[in-house]
């Protein structure tokens, strides 16, 4: 049963800050073109990625986009939703679409529902997983210290399956 549930950002971040988690909006300024590349979503978002880089030192930073007609979203969309931690912070900004962060801290599972605007830092060590959607339509910056990028190391604690996911949660969203 939900504890909570809002879309209002300042009472996001403020719940979240008292489990570490960072949360902000910024707007998402940029209207990207069908089918931009990511040196073009990176170009369109350049003063973003220097304010993040500058606060956190992230070196590495590239752009996802999935939409429906991704030809590999099935088999990511499976791999985000098994539960995972990562040595360092996980950081996105949503500049397009939505996606659903579930983290694992202690005895409470939280589902964030991040969408355009949404600037989200996971801190390492974080058991958490991710939704995209079983149609997924987003667009996210990552930020990493790692120049590997996106590097998780698997719990294999099925409690993800036990969680509504983004088609779900939109449902009852308000």
């Amino acid at each position: 049963m939900p504890e909570l549930i809002t879309s209002d950002g300042e009472l996001i971040a403020e719940e979240l800050a008292s489990r570490g988690i960072r949360f902000q909006r910024w707007p998402a300024r940029a209207a990207l073109p069908t089918g931009a590349a990511e040196a073009e979503i990176l170009a369109a978002y350049a003063d973003e990625v220097k304010r993040v880089q500058s606060e956190g030192g992230y070196p590495t930073v590239d752009a996802i986009r999935l939409n429906p007609d991704h030809p590999d979203r099935e088999a990511l969309r499976g791999k985000f939703l098994a539960e995972h931690v990562h040595s360092e912070d996980e950081v996105r900004f949503f500049v397009e679409g939505r996606g659903l962060f579930c983290l694992h801290i202690g005895d409470e599972v939280l589902q964030v529902i991040c969408q355009a605007d949404d600037w989200i830092a996971v801190p390492a060590g974080t058991r958490h997983w991710f939704d995209m959607g079983p149609e997924p339509q987003f667009c996210a910056l990552r930020f990493f210290h790692n120049p590997e990028g996106w590097v998780a190391q698997f719990t294999g604690d099925p409690i993800a399956q036990g969680y509504p996911l983004l088609d779900q949660l939109q449902a009852v969203a308000p």
